[in-house]
Formats: structure tokens, sequence, C-alpha cells
């Protein structure tokens, strides 16, 4: 359906990538990832014929449509919701608006009804009817309500505008659906419907996305931007990161051999250049190897976020505690006696739907907002740092990015904080930038700066994962694993969540219910409780009560049988674990022996021996990340079964 031949594009002297040749066909599901900046955006802007490639062509099948979804912005006019869902072609929209003024009290007065059947019937004839009750569906399925269906579009939040876009495209149903971050303004709830959607769509879909949860549930292939190509991978991610460690191991013995056969060459060529006898022979090596087709060095510099947070000052161990909070928007009541209360080490994401108040009471928690009515109290030594979705929030626009990261409380060096903004990418003279005009990606590393240079011992992080790329949200992990103090997020990137919390707050109504766990414990204790959801339940869950029908002794039984099956429950967990350990350190033991084969000159020398040692190294990888989510998902359950 889509070609991509030799297809080649820069900017200046950066070169975004050169000699890509790709195929879309109908019903394929792609993801396509690679660091910022490395031209993701760039390669749809291409096939949407936004901009012209440098080199090479992007041809589509004749009649086929495109569809696509930014991932900032998109205009919000005075048309409604639905009347946005279903404006899918032009000639539509333009009936609509027809049928709209011919049916206003100004047209009936002047006479200009005439033409009302005719617009109606073509608005029938095109389907336009037909389409209202599939794009309510879709709406309801995106977490709008029914009383926000004929609300002006100009009315709502950026984020909803982006949620009604989303819903035009999925009634459209074009042939291809490019997806940009479709996941950033999406809450859990409304992510896992599209996500369901999606995977039964008809038409080929071309994603980018940072949520690799996402990509696994969807992705029947991934296409990585990486060192000016686009190389191919089969499977979800998961697959794509075994098969690209595999293909890495591959790469690294394959440009080392080169290399020692360059230096050796090269070693006669210094050696007998200058003696009559040998010369025509080094000069005939040094053809050789100019002849070649130099490999390049692999890993080729993506920048990565390295980093950790200051360990705080110790806190009491209530870091936090709302009393009978009251709080309202207009008429619009969130919380009616609410109570919450956060201990130190407690790692707290906030669920449920949009609109719940998720985002209130993590304001209410960081003092951004002030309840109408309750009391808001600090424990011991607690020090709050709050990182804002809307990052513009914690900046000031008029200020250099060296500006900002020099507004702290803390005594520090300029030179110290050149250092850690140099950590954070911000290098040379992009500290001069004003932060009015950095990128998403650029406005979440500096508030992380900020965060870092007066370190909190109550985080609370707004959406923390938006705008970042794999490697930064993995180094992001890997330093909120390291630290000490209470963290209380709200994300909708199901990796994210299931790697760093320990207990969910499930908010919905204006009621909070809390379930001590992770959040595998969390869709497990909400899916008893409601099983014909499926899914996360929009009340509170239901606690299940024993019922005593045979007095106090028949209850003693009952209950020492249920603390047995409980041990004995527990005690398969973990030998479970401990079996899955095993298996794992055997295959990891395993991949280091192949490493060091694959890196010895001689095997290449053995026809097939390479090619055997790729494959094991490759059905290993495949077999470990297997094991690993096997092992990670019974770790999980055993720490839930206690």
């Amino acid at each position: 359906m889509l070609t991509i031949s030799e297809l080649g594009k820069a900017y200046g002297p950066k070169t975004l990538f050169e000699g890509v040749s790709l195929q879309v066909s109908r019903q394929d599901r792609i993801g396509l990832v690679g660091p910022n900046g490395a031209g993701k955006s760039t390669l749809f802007s291409l096939i949407l014929q936004k901009e012209s490639p440098d080199a090479g062509s992007i041809t589509l099948e004749k009649n086929a449509t495109v569809g696509h979804l930014p991932q900032e912005t998109a205009p919000a006019g005075a048309e409604t919701v639905l009347e946005l869902a279903i404006a899918i072609t032009p000639e539509i929209a333009a009936l609509q608006q027809k049928i709209k003024a011919a049916e206003s009290e100004h047209a009936a007065a002047h006479g200009e009804i005439d033409g009302h059947d005719n617009i109606h019937a073509r608005y029938d004839a095109l389907g336009g009817y037909q389409l209202e009750p599939r794009a309510k569906q879709i709406l309801s399925g995106l977490s709008f309500r029914e009383k926000d269906f004929h609300r002006p579009l100009r009315e709502m939040s950026g984020g909803w505008v982006m949620r009604a876009h989303l819903a035009r495209l999925l009634v459209q149903a074009p042939d291809l659906l490019m997806l940009d971050e479709p996941a950033n303004h999406l809450d859990l709830e409304s992510l896992q419907w599209l996500q369901e959607y999606l995977r039964q769509y008809a038409g080929a879909i071309l994603l980018i996305s940072h949520d690799r949860d996402f990509l696994n549930q969807l992705a029947g292939q991934i296409w990585e931007l990486r060192q000016r190509k686009v190389i191919r991978y089969r499977g979800n991610y998961d697959d794509y990161l075994a098969q690209r460690e595999a293909a890495e191991v591959q790469w690294l013995a394959a440009y080392k051999n080169q290399q020692r056969e360059i230096a050796h060459l090269m070693e006669f060529v210094e050696r007998f250049r200058a003696k009559a006898s040998k010369a025509s022979q080094a000069q005939s090596k040094l053809k050789q190897v100019e002849r070649m087709e130099k490999i390049e060095a692999p890993g080729g510099g993506d920048k990565i976020i390295k980093f950790h947070f200051p360990q705080p000052r110790r806190s009491g161990l209530k870091v936090i505690t709302l009393k009978d909070i009251h709080h309202a928007y207009g008429e619009n009541v969130i919380y009616r006696g609410m109570d919450f209360q956060a201990e130190r080490g407690q790692r707290t994401v906030l669920a449920g739907p949009n609109g719940a108040g998720k985002s209130t009471l993590l304001k209410i928690l960081a003092g951004v907002v002030q309840p109408r009515q309750g009391v808001r109290e600090l424990g011991h030594n607690t020090r709050i740092g709050y990182y804002s979705q809307y990052r513009v929030e914690m900046l000031q626009p008029g200020r250099t990015v060296l500006e900002e990261a020099l507004d702290t409380p803390e005594r520090m060096t300029e030179e110290s904080i050149r250092a850690l903004l140099g950590a954070f990418l911000f290098c040379g003279d992009d500290v001069f930038k004003k932060t009015a005009v950095l990128s998403g990606g650029e406005k979440s590393r500096l508030a992380l700066v900020k965060l870092l240079l007066h370190p909190p011992n109550l985080l609370l992080m707004d959406e923390p994962t938006t705008h970042l790329d794999m490697s930064s949200i993995d180094a992001l992990l890997a330093a909120l694993r390291q630290f000490t103090g209470a963290l209380i997020f709200i994300s909708h990137d199901v990796y994210f969540i299931r790697q760093i919390s320990n207990h969910v707050v499930r908010v919905d109504a204006g009621r909070l219910t809390h379930f001590p766990g992770g959040y595998q414990y969390y869709l497990d204790k909400t899916a008893a409780a409601f099983p014909q959801a499926g899914a996360a339940p929009r009340g509170e869950a239901a606690a299940a009560r024993p019922v005593n029908k045979g007095g106090r002794k028949e209850q003693k039984r009952v209950e020492a049988e249920q603390r047995q099956a409980r041990s004995g429950e527990r005690k398969a967990r973990q030998e479970r674990v401990a079996k899955l350990e095993a298996e794992i350190l055997k295959l990891e033991a395993r991949q280091k022996e192949l490493a060091a084969a694959l890196e010895d000159p001689g095997v290449y020398r053995q026809p097939g021996q390479a090619m055997s040692l790729n494959r094991e190294w490759s059905e290993n990888s495949t077999r470990l990340e297997h094991l690993s989510r096997q092992w990670e998902q019974a770790a999980e359950q055993a720490l839930a079964a206690g």
C-alpha cells in the first residue's frame, strides 16, 4: 500500500536518514522508535507530503486514504465535539454547516430553507446519519460524557481537543492510520479501550510511541531509526529488544573482525611500501583496504541521560495528610469530605478515569490548589517537589535554561550546575536557549534538573514520562528505584507504573480506594470484584465477605483452611520464582559464552559456525526475555501473597 524507496533527508550538515527502503502493507501494525531527534516525526511529514525528500521516493497506492494524529496541536473551532467526530471528509463537514445554517431561526425567517431537503438527501447519501451512532460509541470509549458531545470544541482543554481529533480519525477509518504519541492525552482506561479498538482495526497502523506496553500489545513489527538508517524488526517491542541485542553482538564481532583485518593489511603496507620488491604487493593491499565496504562501529553515540536523585533528608513516617477535603470548580464538585495519607517509602500511583480528580488531588498535595475546606498537614521534615504535567507552569518563558537552573535555594556553583545540565543533554550554547522555545522533551528534562537541584523527600509527578524517549524513561526509572523518599504520581504508561509503584489509589467520582500492592495486584483485585468488566471498575472495589453459616466453630475451621491454602499458594509462588531465577542465570551464563565465541575471529573461518552461534544467541535472547517477563509477574504475585 505504501512504498518507500531509497529515501534520504538532511537538514544542513545533519543527515537524518539515507538510502531508506521500506513497505507498509494493509493490516500492518508498525511501531516507529528511536531517540528524540532521530527523525520519526520528519518521516511522518515526508509520508504525509508536508515535506519533500532530498532523495528517493514515497509512493501511496491509488485511492488509499491516510489519516494522521499529530503529537501536540490540533485545531479547535466553533464546531461541537460530535460535529468534529463525524466531519470525516470536507464535503460532509460542509454539509453539516449548511444543515446547521438552514435550520437556524435566521435562515427560516429569510426564506433560505428552499434547499433544505436536498442538503439532507445528499448528507444521507454520503452516510452522514449512519456516522453519528458510531462516533458516539468511539467518543464514549475515549471517556467523553454524553453531555460533552454538543459542547463547542474551543471550550475544551488541549488534551480533550486531541481526543476529539482521534475520534474523528477512528470514525474516518483510513487505510493507513498514522498516530504520533496517541497515549499522551489519554488516561489508563481510555488507553486500554483504544488498545482493544486498534487490535480490531481493519487498516494499517504506523505508530510513534514511547509507551512500550502499548507497543507490545499492538505492534507486529518495529522500525528503528538509528545511525541514518531505518532497521526493521519482526514482533513487538520486547521482541525487538531481544533481536537488537543479538544483532548488536553480531555487528560488534563483524566490526572488530574487519578492524583486525584492516590493521593487519595496513601493517604490511607500512612495512613494505618503501621496498621496491614489495611495493606492488603493498599497493595491492592498500587498494584492498580502500575497496572494503567499511562496517560502522555499533552503538553510534545515541546520547542518553544518566542521573540519580540526591537522597533527601529523612522525613517522618507520615509525610502528608489530608483531612475532610472539600473542593469544586464552580458547580462541578470534585471532592466532598475526602481523606488521604501517604507514608515514607510508598510509591503510589493515582489511577482512575480522566476528570475524576487525580491531577486536582496532586495539586492539593503540592499546595498549588487550596481546597475550599479541609486540612493539609505536612509530616516532620517533609519537603515537596512537584513535577507538573504542564511543564510551562514550572518554567519562566523569558529565562534561559541556565537562569532557570541557577534559580535554586541550594548553594551551588555555576560550574556544577552546568555539569548537571550537560548530563541532561543541555550542552554548549543550549544553556542559553530561552525556555519558551524548548521542545516538550527539553522542558521535561529541565524540570527534572530543577528537582535534582533541590531534592525533595515527597515527590509529586504528573505524567513524568510525557515527551521523554525510552532511554530517558529507563534512566528516570533507575533513579526513582534508588529514591528513598515518598513518591505519588499519575501516569498512563503501564510499563512505568508496573516498574515503580507499590501502592495504587483509585480516584473515581471523588472517592479514593486504596490497593496496598503493585499495579498487577490492583488489576487482580478490581477484576475479581468486577469480573464482567474485565478491567478496572468505575466504582470502589467491593471486598468479598465470607458468609458464616455454621456458627463460630465452623467459621474457625474455614478460616484455618483458608490460611493453609494461602500458605500453600505462597510457597508454590516462591518456588516458581526460584525456578525461574535458576533458568535465567543458566541462560545468562550461556549468553556470555556465546558472546565470547562470536568475538573470536577463528569462528568466522569455519563454515556455518558463526551462523549457528548467532541462531542460538537469538533463540536464547528471546527465551531470556520471555522468562524475565514471567519472573517479574511471578515475583509481583509472590510479593502480593505476602
